[in-house]
């Protein structure tokens, strides 16, 4: 759990936000962008905002002029334009922990825009060699993907490896940031 303070309410702001790889659902806290979901249809949606609820111990509340969400709105709508490389967002990281969270903070920060890397590199980097699997788990429980880059691991043969958002929308991204052929169609 994140620690808000005593005089602040532990809020949470929301909005669905059309993108390049089809609707977010981005969540913010006072700390910053807590959550993106894929495919934001009305089942993700639901989904994403009880597991909100349940850890962060506070009601999401549906924002779309947010001042919160203002920010990554704009830079998420740059980023898919092809007019901005790093995000560079103030993010709250209270919906991971441990070593997820080690992977996904070196992910973040030592992993830039046009590169990829594999899950062993990865592991290797946080000083776990032999964890490329649990470096696997950490991406597919990433609450903020795209703004932490988890379609940029790959398998160390090449292969896209997998991706909670669809190896279609790994693709795309991948394509956006120049790493793969932009598709014919």
């Amino acid at each position: 759990m994140n620690s808000y303070g005593l005089s602040e309410e532990p809020t949470v702001e929301w909005s669905v936000v059309e993108s390049g790889i089809g609707p977010l659902l981005l969540a913010a806290t006072s700390a910053g962008l807590v959550s993106v979901a894929f495919h934001a249809d009305p089942a993700v949606r639901d989904a994403t905002l009880a597991r909100l609820r349940t850890r962060l111990g506070a009601e999401p509340v549906e924002a779309p002029g947010s001042t919160r969400l203002a920010e990554p709105i704009r830079r998420l709508a740059a980023y898919f334009a092809g007019e901005r490389q790093d995000l560079g967002l103030e993010l709250d990281w209270s919906l991971t922990a441990g070593f997820h969270r080690e992977v996904l903070r070196e992910l973040a920060s030592g992993v830039p825009y046009g590169t990829v890397v594999g899950y062993g590199e990865l592991a290797a980097r946080v000083g776990r060699p032999e964890a490329a699997q649990a470096v696997g788990v950490a991406m597919g429980s990433n609450p903020l993907p795209v703004v932490v880059p988890c379609h940029r691991v790959v398998e160390s043969d090449g292969g896209l490896g997998g991706f909670g958002g669809g190896l279609e929308t790994k693709r795309q991204l991948l394509a956006l940031e120049g790493v793969l052929p932009q598709p014919l169609f």
